[in-house]
């Protein structure tokens, strides 16, 4: 499991993984999304704008990431 860190909470799905770079862009973030390819907590998420917090789990790609706040 590999974490993480985000610096504002909350953040939408489709950012962080286009801001994690888990996908080329903010289109490709969508359209994985929408398909039904990434899990928030265990459940399928297909609410782009699907807020996420610290410690919310989300799995895409067979890959399994928590995560944080950035605590500058």
């Amino acid at each position: 499991m590999k974490n993480i860190e985000i610096n504002k909470e909350p953040i939408a799905l489709y950012q962080l993984l286009k801001f994690e770079a888990l996908v080329s862009s903010g289109g490709e973030a969508k359209g994985v999304i929408d398909n039904g390819q990434v899990l928030v907590n265990g459940e399928v998420e297909t609410r782009r704008r699907k807020k996420i917090m610290t410690g919310d789990i989300v799995q895409f790609n067979d890959e399994v990431f928590t995560i944080s706040v950035n605590n500058m």
